[in-house]
């Protein structure tokens, strides 16, 4: 069975770091390019970065770029968002996803296949 599990999320205050994960299971990374999305309660899901599958291509929201960085472990299956300077406002509920055209980035959330469950993220003072 495939599947996507998130992790690191988590309460942060202003400023601080988190580093979320994107294991997967059940399925090889290596031709999936992968993103990273996040929902804030009353909002549309939104794109905040996404890596092609040899790590060759990445994007990012305007609004995350300079404080968040994705990157890719393949021998570990495994995909990481780390989070700086974090603000209020990148509250919400963090999710990856994967999709087979492995060098294409894509940031709108119907062109992935697999889902994760989601991680809470939470800047707050």
């Amino acid at each position: 069975q495939l599947q996507l599990v998130e992790s690191g999320g988590g309460l942060v205050q202003p400023g601080g770091s988190l580093r979320l994960s994107c294991a997967a299971s059940g399925f090889i990374l290596d031709d999936y390019a992968i993103g990273w999305f996040r929902q804030a309660p009353g909002k549309e899901r939104e794109g905040v970065s996404c890596i092609s599958a040899t790590g060759g291509t990445t994007d990012y929201a305007d609004s995350v770029k300079g404080r968040f960085t994705i990157s890719r472990d393949n021998a570990k299956n495994t995909v990481y968002l780390q989070m700086n300077s974090l603000k209020p406002e990148d509250t919400a509920v963090y999710y990856c996803a994967a999709h087979g055209l492995g060098y294409v980035c894509y940031d709108v959330p119907h062109e992935y296949d697999y889902w994760g469950q989601g991680t809470q993220v939470t800047v707050s003072s």
